[in-house]
Order: structure tokens, then sequence, then C-alpha cells
């Protein structure tokens, strides 16, 4: 009765717009013995007549689950710690109830299944499979951790060989089976590479296709707000820009601590170095950790990027996108930058910084560079004068 009592009381509040702290109020157990003077001691039948439509319309929401999209949404990698996490994310945040689970490991990817089924979100059509060309058609929206992990003492450049072949043979199912998709992230290492031949081989529009690049940032943010002793999201423009990896640029001029420039918060520099080295390291921190790398934080970060070109929330965090810009001198490469994804796709500005900091950038850049030219000799991706036969669209 209890439980009735309050769920009206909720009723109420959406209809009368009663101060939340009465509901706090009402849940730390003000309301569980009597009915109190603002709220009134119950809830008349007129109540009802005339709340009718606005209560049924609030038991729906309630009751049955309400989607940005019914689009289907493919989960690449889905037997593995990230694309599980991420299958869960993405029906938490009610992004669409068509979502495909695919993976080559058939028993990894068919557990996930069932334990996303066990959860009982109401409303879904789950499915899984190992079958790529039923993955992939008909998807208008992919995420991807479909690689190898990474192992601790290994760096992502370590990965580069064997991950950007499964990232070709990617492209490849995108072009051959779903070339109207929408949009597709990709996550696994090294993501700067991964998706750029990813991009190469789908014939998908730059974009269209982003990689994961926000951990970096969400990583520096954090160390700042542990350093400071304030809350995480106080913490702004701490962003880093380049490569995902041991070549990031880690940018400190914009960032604000609770308003107040960093500049002005009395960090010693060997301090910063020392922030800036735990960022970079991020990665290899949580290997070290947890024995495994992560896959809670790529898997939410890379849903709420999916989430945004769907219409969602925008995802302003820096994300890896295709830059091929005279003005900056970045050349064919895929790098994170300030960007922007919404339902149109990824869009990026120029960074600004010190002269230092896009010093930094122009190192970042060029290691970019070199990994990109050996996927090229290792004839992964072909030359970059010969992209536009491949995909008419860079």
């Amino acid at each position: 009765m209890h439980d009735l009592h309050y769920f009206l009381l909720i009723l109420r509040s959406e209809s009368e717009k009663i101060e939340f702290s009465l509901f706090q109020q009402a849940f730390q157990g003000t309301f569980r013995k009597r009915p109190t003077p603002q709220l009134g001691a119950s809830i008349t039948e007129d109540f009802f007549q005339k709340k009718e439509k606005k209560i049924i319309n609030i038991l729906i929401k309630i009751v049955v689950m309400e989607f940005l999209t019914n689009d289907k949404l493919l989960i690449v990698g889905a037997g593995g710690m990230i694309g599980s996490n991420m299958v869960q994310s993405a029906l938490m945040l009610g992004l669409t109830p068509n979502i495909c689970l695919y993976d080559i490991y058939e028993p990894g990817v068919h557990g996930v299944f069932d334990e996303i089924q066990q959860c009982a979100f109401p409303g879904v059509n789950v499915t899984y499979t190992v079958n790529p060309e039923e993955a992939f058609t008909g998807a208008k929206y992919i995420i991807s951790s479909g690689g190898a992990p990474r192992k601790e003492g290994m760096t992502r450049e370590d990965l580069l060989k064997g991950n950007c072949k499964i990232a070709a043979e990617f492209g490849d199912n995108i072009k051959k089976y779903c070339p109207e998709v929408e949009h597709v992230v990709v996550i696994f290492n090294p993501a700067d590479v991964t998706a750029l031949t990813a991009l190469i081989h789908s014939g998908l529009k730059p974009n269209q296709l982003t990689s994961l690049a926000a951990l970096d940032s969400t990583r520096l943010q954090q160390a700042l707000a542990l350093e400071f002793g304030v809350q995480q999201d106080k913490v702004t423009g701490a962003h880093t820009y380049g490569g995902h990896g041991e070549q990031m640029a880690v940018f400190a001029s914009q960032v604000k601590v609770d308003g107040k420039p960093l500049s002005e918060m009395g960090l010693s520099d060997e301090r910063w170095e020392e922030i800036k080295h735990h960022t970079v390291q991020g990665g290899s921190n949580i290997i070290k950790l947890r024995g495994r790398s992560s896959f809670q934080s790529p898997a939410y970060n890379a849903v709420k990027m999916i989430e945004a070109a769907m219409g969602g929330e925008k995802f302003t965090l820096p994300a890896g996108c295709y830059v091929n810009h005279d003005k900056l001198g970045f050349k064919n490469v895929m790098m994170a930058m300030p960007t922007t994804i919404d339902k149109t796709g990824v869009h990026f500005v120029e960074p600004t910084g010190t002269e230092e900091e896009i010093a930094s950038l122009n190192k970042s850049y060029e290691h970019l560079c070199k990994m990109r030219d050996e996927i090229v000799e290792l004839g992964i991706v072909p030359p970059v004068a010969e992209w536009t036969k491949m995909n008419p669209n860079l």
C-alpha cells in the first residue's frame, strides 16, 4: 500500500509540480506513517477523472519502454566484455528495441544473448548470429569491438596487423550487406588505424564513421577532478587530440576546474607531467588493476556516440574522425579532433591550443601517418592515391 501511495505522489507531482524536496522527504520515511498536509491526505476520484489522460501516458512510459528509433543496431564482437556491455547499455538507454548480436565465437555470443533475454527488457527484439550476412543485412547503426583484446605489455600498435585485417573484412561486410547504414563506430585498437581501414573498405562517407577517442579525455578529466577534489563534471575542456595511444596530444590551455582556469590552480609543471603520463597510460593502468583491458567505459562511451548519431543527445567529447584538411596540414588520417556527433554525422573544428600543444598534435599526426603507411605496406589498404578507387567518397 505504501508503494502505491508513493507512486500516486509521483503522478500528482507530474501534474501539479510539487517540489522535489518534498519527495526526498517522502522516500526518506516522512510519509511512511501518515500523509502530510502539503500533499493532502488522499488522491481523490476527481483527480483521476481530470488527469486520466496524463496518468495513462505516464503509466505507458513506465510499463512500456520508449525507444529513440526502431532501426536495427548491430553490435559486432557482442560475445566479449565490451560488446556485451554495449548491448545492455543500449537497451537501458532505450536506443532501439532491434539489436543484433554478432560474433565469430558462438558460445560467447549465445551466452550474452541468454543473459540479455534473462534481463527481461520489455518490448525488445534481440537476436544473435555468427553469420555475417545475417548480422549486417539491414543494419542502420553499427558499433564494432570485434578485434583482438589488448594484453598486458602490449601497445595498441602491437595489435596493428591482426586487427587491421579484421577491420578490412568488417568494412567489406558493410559495403556488401548494408551500404545504407547511417553511422558506424569502431572501437577496437589501434582504433585510429582500424577505423581508417574500415572506412576505406566500407565505401562510406567520412562523416558516417567514427572511432572511440573519448576515453583519453575522460581519464584526464578524472585525474584532474581527483587532484583538486571536485566532482568530475566540474572539470571542463580536458581534452586530448590526435592519436588514441601513447602519442596522443594532451591539451591543458582550455581546461577549467569549477569554472577556474587550470593555469590559476597552482598545479606545478612536474605534477602536470605526472598527470599527463597517467592519462596516456590509462589503458595500461586498468590492465594492471583488473587483469584485463577496460570494458565498461569504452562500451558506455561508444553507445553514447551511436545514440547521438541516432538523433539523441549530441556527443561532444573528442571522437576519431577522418581528416583531410589543407589548412591544418592533416591529410588522409583518422584522428581525435574537437568534434560533435549528431543525426547528420560527425563534424570537427580546428583545435585551440598553445604553440606547444599544437606542436604535440603535429607530432601525434606524424605518428598516425607512419601507422597508416605501415598498413599500406602490409597490403591491407591500397596506397593513398588509390583510395578513391575503393571508396569514391574519400
